[in-house]
């Protein structure tokens, strides 16, 4: 059987990190679903941004807008484009909505990178594009930062489904939890139904283990040849260790009474979703991070490069929780070291937040870039017409 169909006898669901228009229109991403049991699909910036200026698939699309609207800038052209994809992918994955009962069959779109500072500002567009989109199995991705936290509650309590994204710290994670869970309760305050509403959490891997490992090189360099070999063993070890802690939180959270409460009234637990599950350091399996994190109740988002070695030599089993408690003396060995995870994690949180508003930035400047040119050529093209002798073909 396909190795990434065994993954449901997991209770794990698959979702493609990924989405192109070609996908959509030549019915690979149609086939993924059939054949593969794909269940959802996450974009963000970085995604949009290579597909958008690496391709010249969005060419069309981008010259009937503008037809349409002329006078819209970058932010405008961009979010026109990637709702048409978003609502063509959520009509794809609607049967698996129905048939899971809203557990899957979504599909991701984030808020604006610039505003992940600005509770009002996340929330405001959020609510746009939840009605712009228009379809129940759409979520918003909305960063885990600290002013993300009360947007979260906002929006979930809006019965808005939240993807949030960027999740690096288990102390986050927690506070997440509890916006999610506010954001609940303040639906059945107001007497409002919670069986259609969704969130993911998205909890970050392979960035954690880059800069811890990063870390521990630089200490390796420094130490004697006895103490190497321990500081070696814990390489490649921390972002398994990290999610493995987050993932007893979340079951020690959605197994609480609070929650039971809530689950009383039909609420969904908010999924742990596995992300940046790629892995970056040659020297490891090129699916250690979803061999490691199969568990029951998650999410894995898959790159397109994992996706396929999965594919074709995964052998899924279960192995989360795991050892809890050597993940626990992992983490605490790095702090021995000096290595503090909160300021690892906090500047995961930055960069990570910096890249994708760089490809954001990028993203607009090239849609504008390309709005001039399409603008200009039909310009040129009328003019040439006006110029054509009457009575004679141009």
């Amino acid at each position: 059987m396909n190795p990434l169909r065994k993954l449901q006898g997991c209770n794990q669901s698959i979702w493609y990190d990924n989405l192109e228009h070609s996908m959509i229109v030549s019915g690979e991403l149609r086939r993924m679903i059939s054949e593969d049991g794909l269940t959802g699909v996450t974009s963000n910036p970085t995604i949009f941004e290579k597909a958008i200026n690496g391709t010249h698939d969005y060419d069309a699309i981008l010259d009937d807008i503008l037809k349409r609207h002329p006078d819209f800038n970058g932010r405008n052209l961009f979010f026109e484009m990637a709702i048409q994809d978003i609502r063509a992918v959520a009509d794809l994955l609607e049967p698996v909505y129905i048939d899971t009962g809203g557990v899957d069959g979504y599909v991701s779109l984030e808020v604006s990178p610039d505003l992940a500072h600005d509770t009002k500002g996340t929330v405001t567009e959020a609510r746009q594009l939840w009605r712009r989109v228009a379809r129940p199995n759409l979520m918003i991705k909305v960063p885990a930062t600290q002013e993300g936290l009360p947007a979260i509650q906002a929006l979930i309590a809006d019965g808005i489904n939240i993807n949030v994204t960027l999740l690096f710290s288990v102390e986050r994670y927690k506070q997440v939890i509890n916006a999610y869970m506010l954001g609940l309760e303040s639906r059945v305050k107001r007497g409002q139904v919670l069986n259609n509403v969704a969130s993911v959490a998205s909890f970050f891997v392979s960035r954690v283990d880059q800069a811890v490992d990063k870390s521990l090189d630089h200490k390796i360099k420094s130490t004697s040849p006895t103490e190497r070999q321990s500081l070696e063993q814990l390489k490649g070890k921390i972002a398994i260790a990290n999610c493995r802690v987050a993932y007893d939180l979340y079951r020690e959270q959605f197994a609480s009474s609070r929650f039971a409460t809530l689950r009383e009234s039909n609420a969904q637990a908010q999924r742990l979703l596995w992300a940046s599950t790629g892995t970056k350091n040659p020297a490891l399996s090129d699916i250690l991070y979803v061999s490691s994190l199969i568990g029951d109740g998650t999410v894995n988002t898959l790159p397109p490069a994992t996706y396929r070695a999965f594919r074709d030599h995964g052998e899924p089993q279960p192995s989360l929780p795991g050892n809890v408690q050597e993940a626990r003396d992992q983490l605490a060995s790095l702090k021995t070291l000096g290595i503090d995870m909160d300021t690892v994690t906090a500047e995961l949180l930055t960069q990570g937040m910096a890249s994708f508003s760089d490809s954001f930035q990028s993203l607009l400047s090239a849609m504008e870039s390309k709005a001039i040119a399409i603008n200009q050529a039909a310009y040129t093209s009328a003019q040439a017409k006006l110029k054509t002798p009457f009575g004679t073909s141009s």
